[in-house]
């Protein structure tokens, strides 16, 4: 996770974190665990822009179709995951004038 734009989403976890006093290493490893799904979201999404929604599959020979693709399925759920840790952490958005992400590549 050498991602500019990861890093700064952790650090602001870190420093929400100590703003509403919540201390000690249980919450570190959430914060670890939220990045983890963070950066499993961004592989999801790339497989998505690469692939679509639809992915073609062959079922016989000269049997072909279409099927879901997964990875929208499974973001989702990470998604999900995600949204209960920082539920979990009592982290609501930074209320701040614009967005800090603007010149970040992702």
């Amino acid at each position: 996770m050498a991602n500019k734009r990861a890093d700064i989403i952790k650090q602001d976890l870190l420093d929400q974190l100590e703003r509403n006093g919540t201390v000690g290493e249980y919450y570190l490893d959430l914060v670890d665990k939220y990045m983890n799904l963070w950066e499993t979201d961004r592989l999801l999404q790339q497989d998505i822009d690469k692939r679509g929604v639809s992915v073609k599959y062959q079922n016989g020979k000269e049997q072909w179709g279409y099927k879901k693709n997964d990875s929208v399925d499974q973001q989702i759920k990470v998604n999900q995951q995600m949204l209960k840790i920082l539920d979990y952490l009592d982290i609501k958005p930074s209320k701040q004038d614009g967005d800090v992400y603007d010149d970040l590549e992702m």
